[in-house]
């Protein structure tokens, strides 16, 4: 991911799961919707713990993070 957008998508996640704590699934969806308006369509969200990927997508559009510990975030962009 370009450091641009890394940034902006590294704290896009964070308020997103600081705003939805208890519930992953909105913070996913919050953070799919900030991407396809800010950066084009089929961005995909995957918030959880203990779970692995296997996925296509567009190069330098894939951002997999860790946030508070255990918590894991994976973004990515696919055609």
């Amino acid at each position: 991911m370009p450091e641009e957008m890394r940034v902006e998508t590294m704290e896009l996640c964070v308020t997103a799961c600081e705003k939805f704590a208890s519930n992953n699934e909105s913070a996913a969806k919050m953070i799919k919707e900030t991407m396809d308006k800010k950066f084009g369509s089929s961005w995909h969200v995957v918030i959880g713990e203990g779970f692995g990927f296997e996925i296509t997508h567009e190069v330098k559009n894939l951002l997999y993070m860790f946030f508070g510990g255990s918590l894991a975030i994976c973004v990515w962009k696919c055609s």
